[in-house]
């Protein structure tokens, strides 16, 4: 017991030297090149300014005012059919998977730790839900890397499937994580009432129990999310210094070698090697790489398919300012991003077979660009209209599959009653 706790306090103390090291060692590089650091902050202020902000604090808002008013809770018993059989979470991360695939990251992570502070879910609970729920928007992959880097529309589908349908994978083999410390209990006598019934009371006791007006919610909400949204510009512009200085000082060059002889024992071009650097840091500089690397295209797919799963540090690091402070724990979420990058890539080899990448491409969707003549304030209606058509859709779904799975459960129960006299 003894040489454990000492082991534990050495690990500690090595980890508390290689931080403080590398913190000072990251402070001096900024010193010696400013301009590198300066520009790369300019470039990331940017990035979160003219895409992020205008695009996710409205939504940051309204999931708020959506908990406020009870409406996530009547989401949660309507779902709950659903979402508990498939991934052991409660109905209400059906609206944290909704919203996540909608509008990417990092709105899962937000909703997720907004359910674990009002005592929506269990701990582990949460950290299930965060293990599949945390994917790019459907806008990013279809827009931004199929035409905008690739130049092929008909990849859009290809990498959204692949993404999707590996993060569905990762939800049902998480949903035995952490069995051992589930406090879920199912109450029979309450799930066998009338489940409109049971969601319309959920939404009334939440609205009740929250007492704020409809003012000082929605001053509440804005509060919220703004200091949220703060929170991610400051890690978008962090790491968009961190990998300018790491490029500098010639790390990612090391790091590209390690990278490259990975590559090599898979038989993929190592050309990808500096891909793959990025997309570790950062998703869209990843994305972008891979693209424009000079291999075959199969496999400019994969890798890009991968880094948009694995999402990349800069993410990771919004994520664990948001939930870090409610108890969910990081290292379940690591876990499932490693293995949603691998499902994600090598469903993409699949896919892009030719039979079956000739099918997807019937799938392809027309994708919404904006010229140079439109305005940003068009666009930015544009793409609201598309994310709030995409969050309706998927609830609209799920909702009718959850209460047709209760209804059959439900018409199972009294025959077998009848059956039994």
């Amino acid at each position: 017991m003894r040489t454990f706790v000492g082991s534990k306090r050495y690990r500690s103390r090595l980890l508390a030297y290689l931080m403080a090291f590398g913190s000072v060692f990251i402070t001096i590089a900024m010193v010696q090149y400013p301009k590198d650091a300066f520009d790369a902050a300019i470039m990331g202020l940017n990035l979160w300014w003219n895409v992020v902000f205008p695009s996710l604090l409205p939504f940051f808002i309204l999931s708020e005012i959506l908990m406020g008013l009870g409406v996530v809770h009547f989401i949660g018993i309507l779902l709950e059919p659903l979402m508990r059989p498939l991934f052991n979470v409660p109905g209400i991360g059906a609206f944290a998977m909704s919203m996540g695939l909608a509008s990417g990251y990092p709105m899962d992570a937000v909703i997720t730790c907004k359910f674990r502070k009002n005592q929506l879910c269990t701990a582990v609970e949460a950290e299930r839900l965060l293990s599949f729920t945390n994917t790019a928007d459907p806008l990013f992959m279809f827009g931004a890397v199929a035409v905008g880097m690739f130049g092929i529309p008909e990849l859009g589908a290809t990498i959204a499937i692949a993404h999707y349908l590996s993060s569905f994978i990762v939800g049902i083999i998480f949903r035995y994580h952490g069995r051992e410390r589930d406090l879920y209990t199912k109450d029979p006598q309450i799930t066998s009432s009338n489940i409109i019934i049971r969601a319309l009371r959920a939404l009334y006791a939440a609205k009740q129990e929250d007492k704020r007006s409809m003012g000082q919610l929605l001053g509440d909400s804005v509060k919220s999310s703004m200091n949220t949204i703060l929170l991610i510009g400051g890690f978008i512009i962090l790491f968009s210094v961190f990998l300018e200085i790491l490029s500098v000082l010639g790390v990612t060059a090391v790091l590209a070698t390690l990278f490259a002889g990975l590559l090599h024992l898979i038989g993929f071009d190592t050309n990808l090697a500096p891909a793959l650097v990025s997309g570790f840091f950062e998703i869209d500089l990843g994305a972008l790489a891979a693209s424009q690397a000079d291999a075959p295209l199969i496999e400019k797919v994969v890798i890009a398919s991968g880094i948009i799963a694995w999402s990349g540090i800069s993410v990771h690091g919004q994520v664990a300012s948001i939930v870090i402070e409610s108890g969910i724990r990081m290292l379940p979420y690591m876990v499932a991003r490693l293995l949603h990058a691998l499902l994600a890539a090598g469903i993409t080899v699949i896919l892009m077979i030719d039979p079956v990448h000739s099918i997807i491409k019937l799938l392809t969707i027309p994708v919404m660009l904006t010229p140079n003549n439109t305005n940003a304030l068009t666009s930015l209606i544009t793409r609201f209209e598309q994310v709030g058509y995409q969050i309706l859709l998927l609830l609209s779904i799920m909702i009718a599959l959850s209460i047709a799975i209760h209804i059959i459960k439900e018409l199972y129960s009294h025959i077998k009653k009848h059956s039994s006299f």
